[in-house]
Formats: C-alpha cells, sequence, structure tokens
C-alpha cells in the first residue's frame, strides 16, 4: 500500500479530464459529419459505442496512477488465518 504522496495521482486526473475533453470535441466535430446521414438507431448504436470507448484503457491507466506500473501487481498469495 502506498503511504507517500505521488506525482502521478494529480498528473493523471488532470491528463484524464484533458484526453476525455480533447476526445469529446473531436468527436463532437466529426461524428456528425460522418454519420449525420444515418438512421436514428444507426446514429444511436455510434454514439453508444463511442461514449463507451474511452473506458478501455481506463483500467491500465488507472492502475498506472496507484502502482507506477501499466499491469496490475500480482495477487497476494498470502492467506489470511
Amino acid at each position: 500500500m502506498r503511504e507517500t504522496p505521488t506525482w502521478r495521482i494529480p498528473f493523471g486526473i488532470v491528463s484524464l479530464f484533458v484526453l476525455l475533453m480533447v476526445y469529446g470535441v473531436v468527436i463532437a466535430r466529426y461524428a456528425p459529419d460522418i454519420i449525420g446521414g444515418w438512421s436514428g438507431g444507426a446514429q444511436a448504436v455510434v454514439y453508444t459505442v463511442l461514449g463507451l470507448v474511452w473506458l478501455l484503457p481506463l483500467r491500465r491507466f488507472l492502475i498506472w496512477m496507484e502502482t507506477g506500473s501499466w499491469s496490475p501487481p500480482a495477487p497476494d498469495t498470502k492467506k489470511a488465518d
């Protein structure tokens, strides 16, 4: 468990916010031009997928913020007695 403050957490929060803002602006700018003529149902599916796709790298990013490593730590093999 981390006992000292680390720069990764505030940096990660700010960079996550900035990257999500950039992603949202890019989607809002270019997606309507590409799918604007599609049916409402097809647009809803595309926007739902685009709204969820940013979650894919989030787990590893949060692990990095907490541990400094991009992969999760090995599970503890000790059993609590």
